[in-house]
């Protein structure tokens, strides 16, 4: 038996069919590292305010950053637990504690999570349910969309589609800490 092969001009035809991203993009926060547990102060148990986060890396021709948060643990399948679009290139991250409105620091919108309001909604994965990962996506994209406060996740990922310049990811994972305690998510 033969190896399995592509010929010169197939794999030339594939190679273009895979977007060209830039992986130079990278992004953290203080409160947590990469696949260690968020802190109670970001989440539904806490004070439920969005962690700080910091970024380098941005690609030179980057017109705006996009921040998406979800959880794909959760139950009821993927759950958007933030949504912050049209941010300047020239930020190099987002302070803790975000304030829950449209627009933040003049210029950068926010979205509905799904817990029904616009902003942060920190981990809250139900007490039975083990931890869950929390994934922080952050997008630089080659234009600026016009969007309009209030968006929701599918709406700002429709917009992301063919302007992807680069991506970067941070995970977090939480496990609820206090059963019987209501939780706070607004």
């Amino acid at each position: 038996m033969g190896k399995a092969f592509l010929p010169k001009g197939l794999l030339f035809l594939a190679s273009l069919s895979v977007p060209l991203v830039d992986f130079s993009l990278k992004l953290s926060s203080p409160a947590f590292n990469n696949g260690g547990y968020i802190p109670i102060r970001y989440t539904c148990d806490g004070e439920n305010i969005s962690p700080p986060l910091v970024w380098k890396g941005v690609p030179k021709n980057t017109k705006s950053l996009v921040l998406i948060v979800h959880d794909p643990d959760a139950p009821v399948g993927d759950f958007t637990h933030w949504v912050v679009y049209e941010i300047p290139p020239t930020f190099k991250g987002l302070p803790a504690a975000v304030p829950r409105t449209p627009v933040v620091f003049k210029v950068v919108k926010q979205g509905y999570n799904d817990f029904g309001f616009i902003g942060y909604g920190g981990p809250c994965p139900p007490p039975w349910d083990g931890a869950h990962r929390y994934f922080f996506e952050l997008y630089a994209l080659d234009y600026s969309p016009s969007i309009p406060p209030g968006a929701t996740r599918a709406e700002v990922e429709k917009a992301l589609k063919g302007h992807v310049l680069a991506k970067a990811v941070l995970m977090g994972k939480y496990k609820r800490q206090r059963y019987f305690r209501f939780a706070k998510v607004w």
